[in-house]
């Protein structure tokens, strides 16, 4: 039986060997995108082995049975060499029982993962399983996805193209047509796709903690109402149950009669009362309730829409706040597949211009594509520093200059980024890079801001937007309106100063 000692010792052995390992593998060249998923598939392995070394370190140090430390009063007792000889007969009698018995020292296994990671086998190149259409974490498969979401109510149908281009820019669907199942199920399916694919692609990423990261910024702008999205309620006067009205200057049904239908309307309306039917039974039904409190009042007088109001809305807000929250896990795992969603994007165009037989002849190399060690050497003749077409070779120049490719745009938004030609640099708003830096500002990445570069023009114009917002904001004090005994009306500044002076 091995002792504690020794299991210590083992895990701090597997431990060393295990960093050691993780070390080579990351310097490792790697020659193609595959090769760098499978390491870093690799590394993952080797980093949770090292992490249930360390829990096992961790639980023995603690010694919570005390066991540990019995152990090493044994050895540095008074009868350390008794202890010492029985641990020598148990050793004898192990081998006496096991005389075949071959110890494996544990570097022969670190030897062997670094000649299969020298001369891959075909199980090791293929660690992870994708979909023929994301060609080993290159490209998106997001048809699934695609087709949840033209299937939503009121939503814009749109081509696969445009979808994989603005599949993030959820701000853009109006608020009242996320309130429903069809687009929560859309929600969860995208947010599912994008997880497993993360975790395909980049598996040192740590879901959890990109979660908890993801929430801490989320509610400060759900409480402060700035989620892209979703803005936050504002309260108006028609939002309110109605306004009150004094009826101590009133001694009959006859006298609130001549104040109107829509004046009693309100009033009745603000007690929460029924405020249907003639003249006459809303002037009636407001009288009776003078000098009474809402509870001395009949049940029956009470609209029945009332109960349970309150309850409903805290149940919508909470559904929205949860929908709210998926998004922003949306927005942030799709900053992540930024450049497989490009390539996506960039494969369907040039797919879509080919023939048949020139796809059929694509997906053979693609299949017997394999990175050659002279690559190098073979360097393609471009003086003009042109980009590289579909087939790696160089685009004629007078295509280069028709699509504007000899103008530089540049970005101070994305980290100085240069996006060659207008069609790049307008279509990069919409995409990963942009959409980071802005949220990076703490700016939505509105229609407001589009062809905004500059970051100090960036900022400037989200102050003045929440300025515009905050004076076009309902304001009580000021709006809204409360009418005396006498039928003057005054706002509600004015009637609390009147009121509070006794002069009402």
């Amino acid at each position: 039986m091995e002792t504690l000692l020794e299991q210590q010792r083992r895990s701090h052995e597997e431990r060393e060997r295990l960093m050691d390992a993780m070390s080579k593998e990351i310097l490792h060249k790697k020659s193609s995108a595959r090769d760098q998923i499978n390491s870093d598939h690799r590394v993952r392995l080797l980093l949770d082995r090292s992490m249930e070394d360390a829990a096992t370190l961790r639980d023995l140090y603690e010694d919570k049975d005390g066991l540990r430390k019995e152990e090493i009063q044994a050895l540095s007792g008074p009868n350390e060499f008794q202890e010492f000889y029985n641990r020598l007969k148990v050793i004898k009698e192990f081998h006496r029982k096991h005389p075949n018995e071959i110890s494996i020292p544990m570097s022969v296994e670190f030897e062997e993962l670094s000649k299969a990671r020298d001369n891959p086998s075909e199980e090791m190149n293929t660690i992870v399983e994708f979909t023929d259409e994301e060609g080993y974490g290159k490209y998106l498969d997001m048809h699934e996805c695609y087709y949840k979401y033209i299937n939503i109510k009121g939503v814009e149908k749109i081509d696969y193209i445009t979808y994989l281009q603005t599949f993030d820019r959820l701000f853009d669907i109006a608020k009242e047509r996320k309130l429903n199942a069809d687009y929560r199920r859309y929600i969860e399916t995208l947010l599912e796709y994008l997880q497993i694919y993360t975790t395909k692609i980049k598996p040192l990423i740590d879901l959890a903690d990109e979660v908890d990261a993801i929430e801490k910024d989320f509610q400060p702008q759900w409480d402060a109402g700035i989620f892209p999205g979703w803005p936050k309620e504002t309260t108006s006067a028609l939002t309110h149950a109605g306004a009150h009205l004094d009826l101590s200057a009133f001694s009959s049904p006859e006298e609130l009669a001549s104040l109107g239908l829509d004046r009693l309307k309100s009033a009745l309306m603000a007690l929460g009362l029924k405020c249907g039917g003639t003249l006459e039974e809303r002037a009636q039904r407001l009288f009776s309730s003078k000098g009474k409190s809402l509870d001395e009042l009949d049940p029956n007088m009470f609209a029945k829409n009332k109960p349970g109001k309150a309850g409903r809305n805290k149940d919508n807000t909470e559904k929205q706040k949860d929908i709210a929250f998926l998004e922003a896990q949306v927005y942030r795992l799709s900053e992540h597949v930024g450049e497989q969603r490009l390539s996506t994007v960039e494969n369907i165009q040039r797919k879509q211009a080919r023939t048949d037989t020139e796809r059929e002849e694509e997906e053979e190399e693609t299949f017997s594509e394999s990175e050659s060690e002279d690559e190098e050497d073979d360097v393609i003749y471009n003086p003009k520093n042109l980009p590289l077409g579909w087939d790696g070779k160089p685009i004629p120049y007078w295509l280069y200059k028709l699509h504007g490719l000899n103008i530089s745009y540049s970005c101070e938004i994305c980290g100085n980024h240069t996006f060659r030609g207008p069609k790049a640099f307008q279509r990069h708003f919409a995409e990963w890079r942009h959409a980071h830096g802005m949220r990076c500002l703490g700016i939505p990445n509105t229609a407001h801001f589009a062809n905004v570069t500059l970051i100090e023009d960036a900022v400037a114009l989200w102050q003045k937007l929440k300025n515009n917002k905050q004076t076009e904001r309902w304001q009580p004090e000021t709006e809204e309106e409360f009418e005396d005994s006498s039928g003057n009306v005054v706002n509600k500044k004015t009637f609390d100063d009147l009121k509070r002076q006794g002069l009402l």
